[in-house]
């Protein structure tokens, strides 16, 4: 795939594609087409996500509106009750929560939410953005179904620079009002085969969606156009192991794209000897990555195999907040390549996650070592990596996915 067409896919897809929304579906028809266009047939499989559409989303400060949104799936109510700003999280803070709408710093994780939950908390106020940045963008957010539980309390999320007044005023009370409707909608996998010699295959992966302010070049149409690239190589050539390319919706909700994969085709799992996940590749800035969450051999191998190439890297052992993890829940050894900028010079999850953060010639050099390293495993006589994820990524998933609380969180 040429450097002109690479770019035209960018500029394709530059457009907002929330996991469950038509232009996440449109963006998945475009991707098939280009299947399509390579000599592929690829095929469109859906799942279900939590949607939701709110009618009005308002949050009062001492009888002061401050901009805001709501979060999807939140609920629909009303609530007014004293302002806590839970600056820190140790058992005295949180106890202060009780009956009170409380502010957090940065988002509203798993654990966090049910610390606020269990200490008593009626709402709660995220805020996002850059308070030196000019702009006063709000993302769209949501209570993940998985956090929640069914225990739900309203929740808006405000602008950085609001949050700092706000505080700043010393507020006694806040009203948060809430109106939605939520429903169950579909989100989709796209996915293309080329069968190989064996009924054995390795599965390639990256999302293609984005969130509610960003048009997601870097994160992570670079990753999906990567596939693209890889899948045209291998079109017209022979390869032991099958290559299954999957581009996978609704990762910035939780990766459900890929956990609803690896439920569906959980039996097919047991063919799978690897995943190969590439997410947020050629951007101008920032260092090569490979995350593996396998058997510390491989991240030795891929770091001895780039330096035989002449290709700069920093390999690791760790879960990577990616599709890669669900496959590595369900037992594929798994791994996912990165180029990871600096936040000053590429960010993500806002509106500055353009085209202007990517360069082709970037992107051509990434893909070409992916393909590199992919025509080993997909040629070998046997994949070396072996089929078992050890005992401390196993806790390291569990830590990521919520099933264990990891000491002093």
């Amino acid at each position: 795939m040429d450097l002109k067409t690479m770019e035209q896919i960018f500029l394709d897809t530059a457009y907002v594609r929330m996991g469950g929304s038509e232009e996440e579906l449109r963006c998945a028809r475009y991707i098939k087409e280009q299947c399509e266009k390579i000599g592929g047939e690829a095929y469109l499989e859906e799942f279900e996500v939590d949607m939701a559409d709110i009618h009005e989303a308002h949050l009062y400060v001492d009888g002061k509106e401050i901009t805001c949104k709501g979060y999807r799936m939140s609920g629909s109510t009303e609530v007014e009750a004293p302002l806590y700003y839970l600056r820190n999280t140790d058992k005295y803070s949180l106890a202060q929560c009780k009956g009170k709408i409380v502010m957090l710093d940065g988002g509203m994780g798993y654990w966090m939410y049910q610390d606020v939950i269990e200490n008593g908390a009626v709402g709660f106020i995220t805020y996002d953005g850059n308070a030196n940045y000019a702009d006063e963008d709000i993302d769209q957010k949501e209570l993940r179904t998985y956090i929640s539980k069914g225990n739900v309390i309203p929740g808006v999320n405000i602008n950085a620079k609001k949050a700092i007044a706000l505080i700043d005023s010393e507020p006694k009370t806040a009203r948060i009002v809430i109106s939605q409707n939520e429903y169950k909608g579909k989100s989709h996998n796209v996915i293309l085969d080329l069968p190989g010699e064996t009924d054995e295959y390795i599965v390639l992966s990256a999302h293609y969606d984005s969130t509610s302010l960003s048009q997601g070049a870097y994160d992570n149409m670079s990753g999906s156009v990567g596939l693209l690239a890889i899948a045209d190589y291998f079109m017209d050539k022979t390869h032991r192991y099958g290559l299954r390319f999957l581009w996978c919706g609704s990762e910035e909700r939780g990766l459900l794209g890929s956990k609803a994969y690896t439920v569906a085709h959980e039996e097919e799992l047991k063919k799978v000897v690897l995943n190969i996940n590439l997410d947020m590749i050629g951007c101008i800035m920032g260092r090569f990555i490979a995350c593996c969450t396998s058997e510390e051999k491989l991240a030795h191998y891929i770091e001895y195999f780039a330096s035989m190439e002449g290709f700069g890297i920093k390999t690791s052992n760790d879960v990577y907040s990616s599709d890669s993890t669900p496959f590595a829940d369900k037992g594929v050894p798994a791994l996912s390549f990165a180029r990871l900028a600096p936040n000053n010079t590429a960010t993500i999850h806002n509106s500055y996650d353009t085209m202007k953060v990517m360069k082709m010639e970037q992107m051509q050099t990434d893909v070409d070592f992916i393909i590199k390293f992919t025509k080993q495993m997909a040629n070998a006589k046997r994949c070396p990596v072996d089929r078992e994820i050890p005992e401390k990524m196993k806790e390291k998933l569990d830590h990521y996915l919520g099933r264990k609380r990891e000491k002093g969180r």
